[in-house]
């Protein structure tokens, strides 16, 4: 290959085999003809050891752990949920109610305590005397035996000068007591206390009413012979409150004690009278 001194140090191409040679240095001869041998280009490339090497370099650069005061963080975070989750009942009551798989309404509020049931007196000789000697009034809600049938007072109420103590709160009067004073007025009865011996020969007329076995309403009024001690408090608000301790002559030992807060109502109109 012929080439100019101009071209030392580059590569040129064999035009026979193709390969490439690295033009040689020129001498300082001056010689046009000078003869010189060129190297073969060889491309410089990394050997397989630095290959090597790099690539193990790489693999023992450890991998980032996950920072552990994260990994804490997290368990706390999982073991706060599943408590509450567990005592959830616990720390979020609520009165509202709560629909169940099977239909079924519940609430989470305390039951509220119920009241104690009102029960009469035992029947006997010493609830029932026909004297007041020994004769005490209890403070619970009026109550006692009329013809041998336990009766509870539900409603009370004062009217046209008569004292009604019933069962029932509605309709006609079918079981309880009246005690008529002869048109006196609530105003009057405030305050006062009676007692009413069984030698009384006039007094308020004390009427019984109950039913028999066949359903039938009945009714037996007394004037006199029964025992009654009443004890009336202040009106006040349309109410006359009181004590009462009451027994009758009849066969069955009927008997009523306790206490009670009777309406007062507004008289019933008189009947109109047809024109003449």
């Amino acid at each position: 290959m012929k080439c100019d001194s101009t071209q030392s140090g580059s590569v040129s191409e064999c035009p026979t085999c193709f390969q490439k040679i690295v033009v040689p240095q020129a001498p300082a001869s001056d010689d046009p003809k000078f003869i010189l041998t060129g190297a073969k280009f060889t491309e410089k490339k990394i050997s397989s050891t630095l290959a090597n090497a790099a690539a193990a370099s790489a693999q023992a650069v450890p991998e980032k752990s996950f920072p552990l005061i994260v990994v804490m963080v997290l368990a706390l975070v999982l073991a706060a949920g599943a408590a509450v989750f567990v005592f959830r009942d616990r720390l979020f009551k609520s009165d509202k109610p709560v629909p169940s798989n099977h239909g079924v309404t519940v609430t989470n509020a305390a039951p509220k305590p119920q009241p104690k049931p009102v029960v009469a007196p035992p029947a006997n000789d010493t609830n029932w005397l026909l004297t007041l000697d020994n004769a005490v009034i209890p403070s619970a809600t009026a109550a006692g035996r009329i013809h041998g049938q336990d009766f509870i007072i539900e409603r009370a109420y004062f009217q046209n000068g008569t004292l009604t103590l019933r069962a029932g709160t509605k309709g006609k009067i079918e079981f309880g007591v009246q005690i008529n004073f002869s048109g006196s007025t609530p105003e009057l009865l405030a305050g006062k206390n009676l007692d009413i011996l069984a030698d009384t020969n006039k007094s308020a007329r004390v009427t019984l009413h109950w039913k028999d076995d066949t359903g039938a309403v009945q009714k037996n009024s007394y004037d006199i012979n029964y025992a009654m001690r009443l004890e009336f408090g202040a009106l006040a608000k349309g109410k006359l409150p009181g004590k009462i301790y009451l027994c009758t002559p009849d066969a069955e030992k009927s008997y009523v004690m306790g206490t009670f807060n009777a309406v007062v109502t507004k008289p019933k109109p008189p009947p109109a009278q047809p024109p003449k």
